[in-house]
């Protein structure tokens, strides 16, 4: 297996080296996404990374995993699984990839006890943009690892990620704690995140009186009587809606035995609550016998699926955003007044690194306690937007401009409304610079270049599709269009990794 990474290695190698010569900007395809921002691949100048995605080997002894960056979630967890291990943090989708979540700071319910994604990560393998193979850590060239971490693929493409694991168990002992306002909530989220015996935090709001805070122990222990509360399958529930029908309305914890890989894929069907939003969009009723019967469109692979080739990710605000604690309640009251959008999901992450050599890169600031918090909050803000594109981008730079007000910072996945002055002023430039030319990379497009809205790319992409013009922006032929090329991905999906086992 090492010979056919090394051998895919030394190809991205030699390609990297010919744009160098040139100082000519690519692109990395990397074969799928669930990211929310365009992907647009351009002719010649794309370098193909999509058959790295293979899981090497797993250590049991030092509870590693060496994995190749477009290994998915599901793949990584059931090799970890297959030796009684787990990796730290498992971003939500089973389709996010190793690579993905390092490059672009994916967290997840553990985050409030081991930090983002790329805070598990031991070392990387990164290929420069002159063609240079380097192998980069928390302690061998510190700028290079932290560089490349949140980066988006601006200081080089990673081919291989050294993953740290832990102990995995049968279960999570999973407890809803009802709460009545959002004070309530933020206190309790302090509370259980500084409690060394949670391992998994976070919480839905579904009205300003109505929260859920969820908190998860790893057992092996099933009590007497008990039975498994599952979310993966056909016939089980939404994660949210069974949270919501017997944990919000309760006048005490709910407490529930949840198989581990369905506590960590529990929002995969119906991607949180965003697919409920394509129920309404199709006009179609909304209940356990339509979500049985459309089960295989509504999981989050599918979803972005459609949600690209349809065009609709650009009617929608789809913001996760980082505040500081004693900031949270001002965010709060102010995203209720503002866009009284519901549910929103609450997850604190541990941003602080705790050594001078982490002070690099575009989060450079996450070293400095002067200047960021032990931990935040991350708000998801997930729903429709205004029709009108213009009221749209205004709510999205709202956002925007509320949490740099705030101390707080946006995750990157989603798309960036800033104009480029703003940008820098809310992420660390110089640290993000130094990064770049030390590592031949400053000629690139950079970060701020790759996340920001592009309205020329998402016109030429819209008139790319085969889609007669006269329908690309009609409901429901829009929505239509990105099902229709949804299904046919998953088929060709099935089709590729059948002939892969052949």
């Amino acid at each position: 297996m090492e010979t056919r990474h090394d051998q895919a290695v030394s190809a991205i190698s030699k390609r990297l080296q010919e744009f160098y010569a040139r100082r000519e900007a690519f692109r990395v395809y990397h074969g799928s996404t669930n990211s929310t921002r365009a992907i647009y691949k351009d002719g010649d100048k794309v370098i193909d990374t999509s058959n790295l995605n293979r899981v090497l080997a797993v250590d049991v002894a030092n509870k590693t995993a060496r994995v190749e960056p477009n290994v998915p979630m599901d793949k990584l967890v059931e090799a970890a699984l297959a030796n009684g291990l787990v990796p730290l943090v498992v971003m939500e989708f089973p389709g996010i990839t190793a690579g993905g979540g390092f490059s672009g700071s994916a967290g997840e319910s553990s985050s409030g006890r081991h930090g983002p994604f790329d805070s598990t990560i031991n070392s990387i393998e990164i290929v420069l943009p002159n063609g240079e193979v380097h192998r980069a850590s928390k302690t061998q060239d510190p700028d290079l690892f932290w560089g490349a971490a949140s980066a988006f693929g601006t200081v080089g493409i990673v081919t291989l990620l050294e993953v740290q694991l832990q102990d995995a168990a049968q279960y999570v002992q999973l407890t809803h704690y009802p709460v009545r306002s959002f004070s309530e909530a933020s206190k309790m989220l302090q509370e259980q995140v500084a409690d060394t015996s949670v391992e998994f935090v976070d919480g839905i709001v579904f009205s300003p009186s109505k929260t859920v805070i969820c908190v998860g122990r790893l057992t092996d222990a099933l009590p007497s009587g008990s039975k498994p509360r599952r979310y993966l399958g056909r016939k089980d529930p939404w994660f949210y809606l069974d949270v919501q029908k017997r944990a919000m309305d309760s006048s005490s914890p709910v407490v529930d035995y949840v198989p581990l890989t369905d506590y960590l894929f529990r929002w995969d069907r119906g991607g949180f609550w965003v697919a409920r939003y394509a129920y309404r969009y199709f006009l179609t009723p909304f209940n356990r016998v339509t979500r049985y019967a459309l089960d295989t469109f509504m999981h989050a692979r599918v979803m972005y699926h459609a949600l690209h080739t349809s065009k609709l990710s650009d009617t929608y605000i789809i913001q996760d955003v980082g505040v500081p604690f004693d900031a949270v309640e001002a965010f709060y009251e102010w995203l209720h007044d503002t866009l009284k959008i519901y549910p929103l999901w609450l997850c604190p992450i541990r941003v602080r690194r705790y050594t001078p050599d982490a002070a690099h890169g575009l989060h450079a600031d996450f070293a400095d306690p002067s200047r960021t918090p032990e931990v935040m909050l991350n708000f998801g803000v997930w729903g429709p937007g205004p029709r009108d594109y213009d009221e749209l981008v205004r709510l999205n730079r709202l956002i925007e401009h509320k949490v740099h007000e705030l101390g707080g910072k946006k995750t990157l996945y989603a798309q960036a409304y800033y104009t480029e002055e703003e940008f820098w002023e809310t992420y660390n430039k110089p640290a993000y610079d130094a990064v770049r030319t030390k590592y031949h990379a400053d000629h690139l497009p950079s970060v701020f270049d790759k996340v920001k809205v592009d309205e020329a790319a998402k016109k030429k992409a819209k008139e790319q599709t085969r889609m007669p013009s006269i329908l690309r922006d009609k409901r429901p032929f829009q929505g239509l269009y990105g099902v229709y090329k949804a299904w046919r991905g998953q088929d060709y999906l099935l089709q590729k990794r059948a002939r892969g086992k052949q």
